[in-house]
């Protein structure tokens, strides 16, 4: 009976790990299917183009290089000018319904966001999850949780910062870290505690009263 209830619990983690490890690995295996597939359709374009204009891309291997690079580059930038358009958001519409879409759009936004303004990833230190001290963690967003007067904050696993746990924590409790963007907290995380935040930011420790609350953030970036 317990090793049949052993056999039990090592199938079920196997299961979980193995789904946990497949929606890990999809959204970067997606990234790089369109990158890849964007990449041969630009070389066809470039290499008709040159053949068209009398160029043998065979013989001129720079600029046929050069020719892929920019039209990469282009295709990239009027796709990143056309996410702010009412086009980007009927696109949208077409594929919201398919399985995935809307968690691998917003996996992908996590690291846009840090670029966005008001929208952008937050570096915190919350107290509470532990008997004394304070926890770092990021705030994807800042919109008020269904329990009042709470926000939903993130901590991240190390050395593996994909996973981690997520709780609704009171607003006096969270304290913005200045100037700390996702990607530092990445750094901290991955050094396993090696490299301080403070290291991270190249700057001195700080007290908790010197740092701003997130009362005080939304104040002055009040959210939709």
């Amino acid at each position: 009976m317990e090793n049949q209830e052993t056999q039990k619990t090592f199938t079920e983690k196997f299961k979980n790990r193995t789904i946990q490890g497949l929606f890990w690995i999809l959204p970067i295996a997606a990234i790089l299917m369109i990158i890849f597939w964007l990449y041969e359709k630009i070389d066809l374009i470039v290499n008709s183009f040159l053949n068209l204009i009398g160029v043998n891309p065979q013989n001129n291997e720079f600029l046929w290089i050069v020719g892929v690079v920019f039209v990469f580059i282009l295709i990239l930038y009027i796709i990143g000018y056309l996410i702010k358009t009412q086009i980007a958001h009927y696109v949208e519409s077409l594929f919201h319904d398919i399985p995935g879409f809307s968690t691998l759009k917003d996996i992908i936004g996590i690291f846009n966001s840090s670029k966005e303004g008001a929208n952008k990833v937050l570096v915190v230190a919350i107290r509470g999850f532990a008997t004394e001290g304070y926890n770092i963690g990021l705030m994807y967003s800042q919109k008020e949780s269904i329990i009042k007067d709470h926000y939903t904050v993130t901590l991240s696993m190390t050395p593996i910062p994909n996973g981690g746990y997520m709780f609704e924590v009171h607003k006096d409790n969270i304290f913005i870290i200045e100037n700390a963007t996702f990607d530092d907290n990445l750094q901290y995380l991955l050094s396993m505690g090696v490299r301080s935040i403070a290291e991270v930011l190249h700057v001195k420790p700080k007290s908790i009263e010197e740092m701003q609350s997130i009362s005080e953030w939304l104040k002055e970036n009040p959210q939709d």
